[in-house]
Protein backbone atom coordinates (compact mmCIF):
# COMPACT_ATOMS: atom_id res chain seq x y z
CA UNK A 1 0.00 0.00 0.00
CA UNK A 2 1.38 3.54 -0.86
CA UNK A 3 1.71 6.11 1.73
CA UNK A 4 2.54 9.58 1.71
CA UNK A 5 4.93 9.37 4.94
CA UNK A 6 7.97 8.24 3.33
CA UNK A 7 9.69 4.87 4.07
CA UNK A 8 13.31 5.67 5.82
CA UNK A 9 16.17 3.93 4.56
CA UNK A 10 19.04 3.38 6.62
CA UNK A 11 22.13 2.66 4.98
CA UNK A 12 24.99 1.35 7.52
CA UNK A 13 29.09 2.29 6.47
CA UNK A 14 32.14 -0.10 6.71
CA UNK A 15 33.21 -1.94 9.97
CA UNK A 16 29.47 -1.86 10.96
CA UNK A 17 26.29 -3.62 10.22
CA UNK A 18 22.62 -2.55 10.47
CA UNK A 19 22.53 -3.53 13.78
CA UNK A 20 23.59 -0.29 14.46
CA UNK A 21 20.95 1.35 13.77
CA UNK A 22 19.18 -0.36 16.32
CA UNK A 23 18.43 2.95 18.58
CA UNK A 24 17.62 5.10 15.72
CA UNK A 25 14.99 2.38 14.48
CA UNK A 26 13.26 2.28 17.78
CA UNK A 27 13.25 5.82 17.86
CA UNK A 28 11.29 6.15 14.27
CA UNK A 29 9.46 3.18 15.01
CA UNK A 30 8.32 4.80 18.25
CA UNK A 31 6.88 7.75 16.11
CA UNK A 32 5.02 6.02 13.42
CA UNK A 33 7.67 6.27 10.60
CA UNK A 34 8.19 3.45 8.27
CA UNK A 35 11.82 2.09 8.18
CA UNK A 36 14.40 -0.29 6.80
CA UNK A 37 17.91 -0.81 7.33
CA UNK A 38 19.09 -3.22 4.52
CA UNK A 39 22.57 -4.53 4.53
CA UNK A 40 25.48 -3.12 3.28
CA UNK A 41 27.54 -4.86 0.61
CA UNK A 42 30.60 -3.27 1.15
CA UNK A 43 32.10 -4.56 -2.14
CA UNK A 44 32.57 -1.27 -4.27
CA UNK A 45 30.84 2.19 -4.71
CA UNK A 46 29.19 1.30 -8.00
CA UNK A 47 28.16 -2.39 -7.24
CA UNK A 48 27.07 -0.64 -3.43
CA UNK A 49 25.04 1.78 -4.72
CA UNK A 50 22.88 -0.18 -7.59
CA UNK A 51 21.63 -2.39 -4.32
CA UNK A 52 20.39 0.68 -2.52
CA UNK A 53 18.73 2.28 -6.06
CA UNK A 54 17.15 -0.95 -6.10
CA UNK A 55 15.75 -0.89 -2.54
CA UNK A 56 14.17 1.75 -2.63
CA UNK A 57 12.93 1.56 -6.06
CA UNK A 58 11.08 -1.27 -4.68
CA UNK A 59 9.09 0.19 -2.35
CA UNK A 60 5.81 1.86 -2.95
CA UNK A 61 5.63 5.58 -2.28
CA UNK A 62 8.84 8.41 -1.33
CA UNK A 63 11.91 7.24 0.41
CA UNK A 64 14.31 9.02 2.55
CA UNK A 65 17.77 7.66 2.35
CA UNK A 66 20.08 7.78 5.23
CA UNK A 67 23.97 7.15 4.86
CA UNK A 68 26.38 6.67 7.59
CA UNK A 69 30.18 7.33 7.00
CA UNK A 70 30.73 5.32 3.78
CA UNK A 71 26.98 4.77 3.14
CA UNK A 72 26.81 8.58 2.52
CA UNK A 73 28.32 8.02 -0.78
CA UNK A 74 26.14 5.25 -1.64
CA UNK A 75 23.01 7.77 -0.70
CA UNK A 76 24.48 10.26 -3.05
CA UNK A 77 24.47 8.08 -6.22
CA UNK A 78 21.45 5.95 -5.53
CA UNK A 79 19.42 9.03 -4.45
CA UNK A 80 18.87 9.58 -8.06
CA UNK A 81 16.36 6.86 -7.76
CA UNK A 82 12.95 8.72 -8.30
CA UNK A 83 10.78 7.71 -5.76
CA UNK A 84 13.83 9.32 -3.23
CA UNK A 85 12.69 12.74 -1.71
CA UNK A 86 15.64 13.21 0.32
CA UNK A 87 18.98 12.38 1.61
CA UNK A 88 20.19 12.33 5.46
CA UNK A 89 24.15 12.10 5.88
CA UNK A 90 25.11 10.82 9.28
CA UNK A 91 29.03 11.26 10.07
CA UNK A 92 29.39 10.35 5.80
CA UNK A 93 30.86 11.33 2.83
CA UNK A 94 29.12 13.84 0.72
CA UNK A 95 31.35 13.35 -2.60
CA UNK A 96 30.53 15.13 -6.16
CA UNK A 97 30.05 13.66 -9.39
CA UNK A 98 33.56 12.16 -10.71
CA UNK A 99 34.87 11.94 -7.33
CA UNK A 100 36.34 9.38 -5.62
CA UNK A 101 36.54 9.15 -1.29
CA UNK A 102 40.07 9.01 -1.71
CA UNK A 103 40.31 12.28 -3.29
CA UNK A 104 37.82 13.86 -1.00
CA UNK A 105 39.36 13.06 2.31
CA UNK A 106 42.77 13.61 0.65
CA UNK A 107 42.08 17.60 0.79
CA UNK A 108 42.65 17.56 4.62
CA UNK A 109 44.58 15.94 7.13
CA UNK A 110 43.94 12.06 7.42
CA UNK A 111 42.07 11.03 10.47
CA UNK A 112 43.62 8.41 12.91
CA UNK A 113 41.58 5.51 10.89
CA UNK A 114 44.40 5.58 8.03
CA UNK A 115 47.16 4.43 10.22
CA UNK A 116 44.64 1.67 11.96
CA UNK A 117 43.42 -0.36 9.27
CA UNK A 118 44.00 -4.35 9.24
CA UNK A 119 44.11 -5.51 5.62
CA UNK A 120 42.55 -9.34 5.01
CA UNK A 121 41.85 -10.53 1.20
CA UNK A 122 38.86 -12.36 -0.36
CA UNK A 123 38.47 -14.60 -3.59
CA UNK A 124 37.49 -12.78 -6.45
CA UNK A 125 36.21 -14.34 -10.31
CA UNK A 126 39.08 -15.70 -11.87
CA UNK A 127 40.57 -17.25 -8.76
CA UNK A 128 42.26 -14.04 -7.79
CA UNK A 129 42.12 -12.25 -4.15
CA UNK A 130 40.78 -8.52 -3.52
CA UNK A 131 41.97 -7.00 -0.68
CA UNK A 132 39.50 -5.66 2.13
CA UNK A 133 39.98 -3.31 5.58
CA UNK A 134 38.96 -3.39 9.28
CA UNK A 135 39.55 -1.34 11.59
CA UNK A 136 42.42 -2.95 14.47
CA UNK A 137 40.31 -4.07 17.00
CA UNK A 138 42.71 -2.16 19.98
CA UNK A 139 42.28 0.40 17.61
CA UNK A 140 38.53 0.48 17.45
CA UNK A 141 37.31 2.05 20.56
CA UNK A 142 39.37 5.21 19.63
CA UNK A 143 38.53 5.70 16.01
CA UNK A 144 35.14 4.13 15.66
CA UNK A 145 33.41 4.88 18.89
CA UNK A 146 34.96 6.53 21.89
CA UNK A 147 31.74 7.50 23.44
CA UNK A 148 30.27 4.18 23.35
CA UNK A 149 30.39 2.24 26.63
CA UNK A 150 33.54 -0.39 27.09
CA UNK A 151 31.45 -3.07 26.77
CA UNK A 152 29.07 -2.70 23.83
CA UNK A 153 32.51 -1.32 21.77
CA UNK A 154 34.07 -4.74 22.73
CA UNK A 155 30.99 -6.22 20.80
CA UNK A 156 31.02 -3.85 17.84
CA UNK A 157 35.11 -4.67 17.02
CA UNK A 158 34.13 -8.07 17.18
CA UNK A 159 31.44 -7.77 14.56
CA UNK A 160 32.53 -5.30 12.35
CA UNK A 161 32.46 -5.92 8.80
CA UNK A 162 34.75 -5.13 6.18
CA UNK A 163 35.01 -2.97 3.35
CA UNK A 164 36.15 -3.67 -0.01
CA UNK A 165 39.82 -1.33 -0.29
CA UNK A 166 38.90 -0.39 -3.83
CA UNK A 167 35.87 1.29 -2.70
CA UNK A 168 38.11 4.42 -1.70
CA UNK A 169 39.36 4.55 -5.63
CA UNK A 170 36.02 4.26 -7.65
CA UNK A 171 34.29 7.51 -7.81
CA UNK A 172 31.25 8.62 -7.86
CA UNK A 173 28.71 8.66 -11.05
CA UNK A 174 26.05 10.98 -9.48
CA UNK A 175 25.36 13.44 -6.77
CA UNK A 176 21.73 12.99 -6.28
CA UNK A 177 22.04 16.38 -3.76
CA UNK A 178 22.19 18.05 -6.60
CA UNK A 179 18.45 18.05 -7.46
CA UNK A 180 17.03 16.33 -3.88
CA UNK A 181 17.26 18.60 0.03
CA UNK A 182 19.72 17.12 1.61
CA UNK A 183 20.53 17.10 5.95
CA UNK A 184 23.56 16.18 7.45
CA UNK A 185 24.51 15.60 11.18
CA UNK A 186 28.54 16.20 11.88
CA UNK A 187 30.08 14.01 14.46
CA UNK A 188 32.30 16.68 16.39
CA UNK A 189 35.00 13.86 17.50
CA UNK A 190 35.25 11.90 14.78
CA UNK A 191 38.14 9.78 14.41
CA UNK A 192 37.38 8.11 11.45
CA UNK A 193 36.36 10.76 8.83
CA UNK A 194 37.84 14.25 9.91
CA UNK A 195 34.53 16.37 10.79
CA UNK A 196 36.46 18.77 8.12
CA UNK A 197 35.86 16.37 5.46
CA UNK A 198 32.12 16.02 6.81
CA UNK A 199 31.68 19.69 6.94
CA UNK A 200 32.98 20.74 3.42
CA UNK A 201 30.89 17.77 1.91
CA UNK A 202 27.17 19.41 4.01
CA UNK A 203 28.16 22.40 2.82
CA UNK A 204 28.80 22.24 -0.92
CA UNK A 205 25.45 19.87 -1.07
CA UNK A 206 23.31 22.88 0.55
CA UNK A 207 22.55 20.30 3.16
CA UNK A 208 20.52 21.63 6.60
CA UNK A 209 23.58 20.76 8.83
CA UNK A 210 23.40 19.99 12.93
CA UNK A 211 26.84 19.50 14.52
CA UNK A 212 27.00 17.06 17.99
CA UNK A 213 29.66 18.38 19.75
CA UNK A 214 32.18 15.32 21.41
CA UNK A 215 30.22 13.19 19.18
CA UNK A 216 32.17 9.87 17.87
CA UNK A 217 31.50 8.28 14.45
CA UNK A 218 29.17 5.54 15.62
CA UNK A 219 26.79 8.26 16.87
CA UNK A 220 23.99 6.23 16.07
CA UNK A 221 24.83 4.31 18.86
CA UNK A 222 25.57 6.71 20.82
CA UNK A 223 23.55 9.07 20.18
CA UNK A 224 20.15 7.54 18.35
CA UNK A 225 17.30 10.23 19.54
CA UNK A 226 19.63 13.14 17.97
CA UNK A 227 20.23 11.02 14.93
CA UNK A 228 16.50 10.57 14.83
CA UNK A 229 15.64 13.58 15.32
CA UNK A 230 17.03 14.73 12.14
CA UNK A 231 15.47 12.36 10.08
CA UNK A 232 12.13 12.64 11.52
CA UNK A 233 13.24 16.75 10.28
CA UNK A 234 13.61 14.92 7.12
CA UNK A 235 10.39 13.56 6.95
CA UNK A 236 8.23 16.17 8.02
CA UNK A 237 9.76 18.50 5.37
CA UNK A 238 9.38 15.64 2.22
CA UNK A 239 5.96 14.28 3.44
Amino acid sequence: MTTSTPTVVLIHGAFADAGSWSGVIAELQGHGIPVIAPPNPLRGLASDAAYVASVAAQIDGPVILVGHSYGGALITVAGTTENVVGLVYVAAYVPQEGESLGELQGRFPLSPLVSNLKEWTYPVAGGERAVEVTIAEDAFPSVFAADVPAGVTKILAAAQRPLAAAAFEETATAAAWRTKPSWALIAGADEAINPEVERFGAKRAGATVVELDGASHAVAVSQPKEVADLIREAVRTTG
